[in-house]
């Protein structure tokens, strides 16, 4: 049952235009025509499920220009939508805001005649409302245009066509996430420090419950305030692995590669690379001629079970190489007609063109680069980029059966159900064929979107040197579904011959994103693209319109404020030539309308921009310039100062091996109950950290930065192992 008395309170509190305002006899009878048709509105229809439309899983020309939350009657809906965003218990008051101000831009772009009286009322209600949002809600939207032709980086383009939401990136290699508004603020920050970060973040997803989940130095769950909760056991993203070794699992340490996705039922899926001796893979039947001297590289994939604190149980596991096939010598295992078995690995494709053209990474097989998982199907989709497919596997057999053939809701145990991209793969077409060129971010389109059970990916367009199609893609597949199994005409690719839909660049090679890079439809089905090594994230329209557009600013390796050169995929080197540095890339780019539950327990109060907010090295460097650091807290082998929420470590001269030793932090809450349960006991969190080579400002001095916790601290304990292996501390009470 809705809340009725705040509706009717919320609805008066509009008739007088927010409380400032008297009503006029007209204003009032018109608002309280609209407040008893809201009102029977919400008790008529307040518990109709609401979906969205557009969720077919057949092909489309083109998905839905919007998918609004029905039913069965578009006005009424949208009229529905705002009024929840007005009267939500326990919201953040910004969540409600974009919640309600997309519905209203939603219904503004429907523009349906009102054909019933209660229509007309709820077409009134919502022009009454929609205008004075930011009052009715008490939030400054502060909405700030973009600034013009001279902007480089932060929002560059915010049209009303654009799905309002908030957007989650991370700069490869660094230590922070952001999570921004459709006005390009920064609503949340988290950070991690050198020791935590390892070589810096990956990728990071936003849980449901508020955590973070991000793959860094290792797997790690952090919440809102940046306490881990829970992280893998190991160092160097270690890979957990079954207690019994089986075929799946390889020599050498297993490492976390590229993805991870937490299943619904709390379990986490992990893609892990290991090596295969030369020895092993001529065993399976590779051609001696071009297995490297060091082995291969494979990926497989575990599931995780994970256990309060850390670390956890692998419970399932799957392997590319219990399903190889080969043709090049019948004395050895897997040998069988490559076009005979489209379900199975060929272990010598790619092996001579990775063996003679990727000259820095000769073992590197599949390179298998993203996770997806279907409840519904209870499928993983698996994307080996050399191998320019993208594949789907049957999750539901055991272990033991995904080693096998049989088995599971497929009845074919491990092997691939589906693949599609690239029929030379498995004998089955020419180049001419191939529609996949080094793809990320292959997945299912989720239920209750524009083009739900279709495939969505980025296509990339490289591949080994002098193969580049030169210009990337948006695609939309519509698989061949057929049950938990996908339809094939005998000794043809797999349907479909083309995409359902796809985005180019008016002129191609305008958009081109050699590697990383990835892309999600949206609720009002737009399509999000983030463009990785460039730092921009941008939205399509269905009919190909950029209406949203953000380039990420870099980190302090290199400065990109305004005015400045943003730089283009051109001036990167290539994945076999590295040679110029990626500036301010992004590996993906997530985006969570203002519904998700995981913003529920965030502090969404948007701040200053980032291209507003300096680095703070650079601010740093700045500060030492001019000899004012802010408050000093205390003087021992290194000057140490305040800066709001930052500590500031100042050592002038700086020599060699003060770069190398740690230093420690143990921050003490005011309230224990701010901390982890499990560091409750000892009653401090620990970080460390030490002096990293950008953190070397001029005049031979050294600077490194240790960024504190949002919640209130009582006082800090501080020092550092010296490189003689002495210790100084220090303490620092914050309690005034």
């Amino acid at each position: 049952m809705p809340n009725l008395a705040a509706i009717a309170s919320r609805l008066a509190h509009i008739c007088s235009w927010g409380g400032q305002n008297e009503c006029s006899p007209r204003t009032a009878a018109l608002c309280a025509a609209a407040i008893i048709a809201a009102l029977a509105l919400a008790l008529i229809a307040w518990h109709t499920p609401a979906h969205a439309d557009g969720g077919s899983s057949s092909a489309r020309s083109q998905p839905a220009v919007s998918a609004p939350h029905d039913t069965g009657n578009p006005t009424r809906a949208y009229a529905l939508q705002i009024l929840r965003a007005l009267t939500a218990r326990d919201s953040n008051n910004w969540v409600r805001y974009w919640q309600a101000r997309a519905a209203c831009h939603a219904a503004a772009a429907h523009n349906a005649p009102a054909a019933t009286p209660l229509d007309r009322a709820l077409l009134a209600l919502t022009a009454a409302i929609c205008p004075r949002l930011d009052a009715h809600l008490s939030v400054d939207p502060a909405d700030r245009p973009p600034r013009g032709d001279d902007q480089t980086a932060g929002l560059l383009l915010n049209e009303p066509a654009a799905a309002a939401g908030y957007t989650l990136f991370n700069l490869v290699d660094d230590g922070k996430v952001y999570l921004i508004d459709p006005l390009g603020r920064t609503t949340h920050k988290w950070h991690l420090d050198d020791a935590l970060s390892g070589s810096g973040i990956l990728q990071a997803k936003l849980l449901d419950n508020g955590n973070l989940l991000i793959l860094a130095g290792a797997l790690l769950e952090i919440d809102p305030r940046g306490n881990i909760v829970w992280r893998t056991t190991g160092e160097r993203r270690r890979c957990p692995t079954l207690a019994t070794r089986g075929n799946g699992n390889a020599r050498g340490t297993p490492r976390i590669h590229h993805d991870f996705l937490k299943m619904p039922n709390g379990n986490i899926l992990l893609l892990c690379v290991s090596r295969k001796t030369r020895e092993e893979a001529i065993a399976a039947g590779a051609n001696p001629q071009f297995v490297h001297e060091n082995g291969i590289h494979t990926d497989y994939l575990i599931e995780l079970r994970p256990t309060a604190a850390n670390g956890g149980a692998v419970v399932w596991q799957w392997s590319p190489w219990d399903r190889l096939i080969q043709d090049f010598d019948p004395t050895k295992p897997n040998y069988g007609a490559i076009a005979d078995h489209p379900e199975r690995i060929d272990i010598n494709f790619l092996l001579q063109t990775i063996s003679q053209r990727r000259s820095h990474a000769p073992r590197d097989w599949l390179h298998i680069n993203s996770i997806d998982y279907n409840p519904a199907l209870d499928q993983i989709m698996l994307s080996p980029r050399h191998f320019s497919e993208l594949w789907i596997i049957d999750r539901s057999p055991t272990t033991q059966e995904a080693r096998g053939h049989t088995g599971g809701n497929s009845d074919m145990g491990g092997d691939l159900l589906y693949r599609w991209g690239n029929p030379r793969a498995y004998d089955h077409g020419t180049l001419a064929d191939q529609r996949l060129f080094w793809q990320h971010q292959t997945h299912w389109i989720p239920p209750g979107l524009p083009g739900a059970g279709n495939i969505l990916l980025f296509n990339n367009g490289y591949e080994f040197p002098g193969d580049e199609r030169g210009y990337s893609s948006i695609d939309e597949i519509a698989p061949p579904a057929d049950g938990y199994c996908y339809r094939q005409t005998p000794n043809a690719p797999y349907a479909p011959a083309k995409p359902a839909w796809t985005y180019v660049a008016q002129t191609p090679a305008d958009f081109y994103a050699p590697v990383a890079s990835g892309t999600q439809r949206l609720p009002n089905g737009n399509t999000l693209i983030a463009d990785g090594p460039a730092g921009t994230i941008s939205q399509a329209t269905p009919d190909g319109k950029i209406v949203w557009k953000y380039i990420v600013p870099p980190h302090y390796h290199i400065s990109l404020w305004q005015d400045a050169q943003a730089p283009s995929w051109l001036t990167y080197g290539t994945p076999d030539d590295p040679s110029d540095a990626i500036k301010n890339a992004v590996y993906r780019a997530y985006f969570y309308p203002p519904d998700h539950p995981g913003l529920q327990a965030l502090d969404l109060a948007p701040v200053a921009s980032l291209e507003d907010t300096p680095d703070l090295l650079e601010w740093a460097r700045a500060s030492l310039t001019a000899g004012d650091f802010g408050q000093p807290l205390t003087r021992a082998r290194y000057d140490i100062y305040l800066d709001e929420n930052v500590l500031i470590y100042f050592k002038r001269p700086c020599a060699a091996e003060d770069a190398q030793p740690k230093f420690f932090l143990h921050i003490v809450p005011a309230a224990l109950a701010d901390l982890p349960a499990d560091r409750r006991e000892r009653g401090f969190a620990n970080r460390d950290f030490k002096f990293a080579d950008a953190g070397k400002a001029s005049h031979d001095s050294c600077i490194a930065i240790a960024p504190l916790p949002a919640y209130p601290i009582q006082s800090i304990r501080t020092g550092q192992f010296t490189h003689a292996g002495q210790l100084w501390r220090a303490e620092i009470d914050l309690s005034e």
